[in-house]
């Protein structure tokens, strides 16, 4: 935001204004001037445009801007002299290389300093001529001015007070100009009110912005100790929770920057960005209330341990079984070690079934019943079956590592998610984060959950934060369950899903057009996970 005040401070036809009509132009500058300051969101932007707006309305050609520091002193932030084109902090990139004022020195109030006084005190001090003036040092200026060729003459250095009286700032003026000549002069008593008017606006605008953004990054902390929480109680979500919002965003801002096709019209601003970054930050917070032991359940029989040593012990058992009987009497040397060859393998094909495939066989399940049926004696001398009923529905899972049971819970997550954003009294410019966060499970063709919405039914942002919730989960290289998968398989997955209606076509193919997968694998994808693409043939693309 840039304030420009010089264009309505000249009249028409260059005719000199009358003093009354210059005020009254001047106040009424004033009044827009507060209105803009409000509307400003960035802190340094906003100084700048205090300082030249300050600059503007009182006709001086310099000025600084102090703001007060917890170590109490004033800190330079913005620094302007228009005659020698001199600028330096806020936007400009410049730095200043001033140390700071000291409000106090050896412990005693810091009255020697013109600007260190107006922030200890509270008064307005305006000096018609620094070389004249008694009471304050101005050495500093007059080495600044010989060493420029520069006249520093008068003064105007106002107190920013917020709604609390409490000063946060100095606002200084330097040579104020006349309108009709451009001689240095004295700055007026209304140059003195309106200054000071504009600064007690500037110093509530600034109050306000910096009360904003400490709110948004308190409010983002908080989101941040969520995931935290989180990720200390499973290290295989956390991960995901802080990188499906980037992809998130990635895949926004290109179809932001997409000029044609159906979604040509999606454009976002400042705040719907904010908006959908919340809504991403938050989009697994309901995993706070996941059992752990489901959460990292890294293997079929993985409970709060994994089982699958349990059946080693028991192995052991039939093996010393087959032995005890030869001792007996059988003798039959073959048949024995067939029989430990035949455990042996058993053991190994349910460790093989205890990982979790991407597809359990029909033949691998029959051998599953097979081996369950294998008899034992337990702790308690009875006889049993090798396998528990709960063993054998989990080591012919299908897919994964989780029952149908166990799955279930999983997805509770985004009801909870849901259950959790909506009791939030989200402000205006937020209060999409509910059906942004809780449409990453819904499916285009209506079958996902927990709602069950067709693609009609959800924005844009829900859509995209649906495709980067799969593609981080398929590439992911930090769960106990699988590997991370390369682009290339990770796309050809993506592409089947936009074909059996589960992702949003037209946001697959910018997806993949802009090479929104490319940056994000750069950023966080392991070296061998980043492979060859051959666009053309990936399911699904071109659409």
């Amino acid at each position: 935001m840039t304030i420009d005040v010089t264009q309505s401070l000249r009249f028409a036809g260059g005719a000199a204004p009358s003093a009354a009509e210059d005020l009254g132009q001047r106040l009424e500058q004033l009044n827009a001037i507060g209105a803009s300051l409000s509307a400003e969101r960035d802190i340094n932007r906003l100084l700048e445009s205090i300082l030249t707006a300050a600059k503007a309305i009182t006709r001086a050609d310099g000025g600084t801007l102090y703001r007060v520091t917890e170590e109490r002193t004033l800190r330079f932030e913005i620094m302007r002299t228009s005659s020698l084109k001199f600028y330096l902090g806020g936007t400009t990139g410049n730095p200043i290389p001033f140390y700071p004022v000291q409000l106090y020195k050896d412990g005693k109030p810091n009255h020697n300093n013109v600007s260190a006084y107006v922030a200890l005190t509270g008064k307005t001090v305006n000096i018609p001529d620094a070389y004249t003036a008694e009471g304050f040092d101005f050495t500093g200026t007059r080495g600044f001015d010989s060493k420029t060729g520069y006249r520093s003459k008068s003064f105007l250095t106002v107190p920013m007070k917020n709604h609390e009286n409490e000063i946060i700032g100095v606002l200084q003026l330097l040579n104020a100009q006349d309108p009709a000549t451009g001689e240095v002069v004295a700055f007026s008593s209304s140059d003195q009110r309106l200054a000071e008017s504009l600064a007690s606006q500037a110093a509530i605008a600034l109050t306000n912005r910096m009360l904003i953004n400490q709110l948004e990054q308190l409010f983002e902390s908080f989101i941040k100790l969520i995931n935290t929480a989180i990720d200390e109680k499973s290290p295989y979500t956390g991960g995901h929770c802080q990188r499906v919002p980037v992809l998130t965003m990635l895949l926004a801002e290109a179809v932001n920057e997409t000029s044609e096709g159906p979604l040509a019209a999606f454009q976002m601003s400042e705040k719907d960005r904010y908006e959908l970054k919340i809504a991403g930050l938050l989009h697994d917070c309901g995993k706070v209330t996941t059992p752990v032991h489901v959460v990292d359940k890294a293997t079929k029989l993985e409970s709060i341990c994994d089982r699958i040593h349990l059946l080693d012990t028991r192995f052991e058992v039939l093996k010393r079984d087959a032995e005890i009987e030869f001792l007996k009497g059988d003798k039959d040397e073959k048949r024995l070690h067939e029989r430990l060859r035949q455990l042996e393998d058993d053991r190994k094909f349910l460790h093989a079934c205890n990982v979790g495939g991407e597809r359990t066989r029909d033949e691998d399940i029959a051998r599953v019943q097979r081996i369950e049926r294998y008899r034992w004696r337990d702790v308690s001398g009875q006889e049993a079956n090798f396998l528990t009923d709960d063993e054998v529905k989990n080591l012919t899972i299908r897919a994964g590592t989780l029952t149908d049971e166990e799955r279930k819970i999983i997805n509770h997550h985004i009801v909870a998610t849901i259950r959790m954003l909506e009791a939030l009294p989200w402000p205006r410019h937020l209060r999409n984060v509910p059906e942004y966060a809780g449409g990453h499970h819904e499916r285009m063709d209506g079958k996902g959950y927990p709602r069950g919405l067709t693609r009609e039914q959800m924005s844009v942002q829900a859509r995209c934060m649906g495709i980067a919730d799969i593609f981080e989960a398929l590439t992911a290289k930090d769960r106990p369950y699988k590997k991370g998968k390369t682009l290339s398989e990770s796309l050809e997955i993506l592409g089947r899903m936009k074909l059996n209606g589960h992702v949003d076509p037209d946001l697959f193919d910018i997806f993949v057009r802009r090479k929104v997968y490319r940056r994000y694998a750069e950023m966080f994808l392991d070296p061998e996970q980043i492979d060859a693409v051959e666009e053309s043939a990936i399911p699904g693309y071109p659409g």
